[in-house]
């Protein structure tokens, strides 16, 4: 099949434009004390996918991926907001599909008919992939909190409440999270014991 050169010129520009989320941040570090990319949270959120995957009967795998390759592509434009932001935010998602759909503008159309689509199934939780994709996401980030060198102060209890409405239906998610809430209870009482053990400024 042949690649119209309108189509190769506007997959192009769609990919270019993708790549802010090189370089996008979000509210986590790597375990170096770089701050973390959007794409570097993606990467790791399709690689717990692919490995966990086979936990989950039924699910399409190659769906469960597609959905978590989309599902921060709108923060190429807008960039991300920190879940402890998003409460003052009501208008968060309408925001962020705009800015998707300006983002896919330049992809041939069933492109960007699919990629639209993928989005809202996951927005909206609408699929059994859609939900486990969510559940994901959000262990993925408390993972890399618990993993990061986070700065002084990080609010590390925030996670023991985040995400739960995702993470606590399917079993597997519901163990790993289970994991996940003990270590996060464990650097947040070690970030407060370093706290209290540092010298009064005099």
């Amino acid at each position: 099949m042949t690649l119209p050169a309108d189509d190769l010129h506007g997959i192009l520009a769609f990919l270019r434009h993708a790549e802010a989320l090189k370089h996008t941040t979000r509210v986590a570090w790597t375990s170096t004390g770089q701050q973390e990319s959007v794409a570097e949270h993606t990467w790791r959120l399709c690689l717990m996918g692919l490995v966990l995957a086979p936990r989950f009967p039924g699910i399409d795998v190659g769906k469960l991926l597609r959905i978590c390759i989309v599902h921060d592509l709108g923060e190429a434009i807008g960039g991300d907001i920190s879940a402890v932001l998003q409460a003052d935010m009501p208008n968060k998602a309408e925001q962020e599909r705009a800015d998707l759909l300006e983002l896919v503008t330049p992809l041939p159309q069933a492109t960007r008919d699919e990629i639209v689509a993928l989005w809202d199934e996951y927005e909206q939780a609408a699929s059994p992939e859609a939900r486990i994709a969510k559940g994901l996401d959000k262990l993925e980030t408390i993972l890399q909190h618990n993993q990061g060198a986070m700065p002084e102060g990080f609010d590390f209890r925030f996670n023991l409440q985040y995400g739960t409405r995702y993470t606590t239906d399917d079993p597997v998610l519901r163990v790993i999270r289970a994991v996940l809430d003990d270590e996060t209870e464990r650097r947040a009482r070690e970030s407060e014991a370093a706290r209290r053990d540092r010298p009064a400024a005099s």
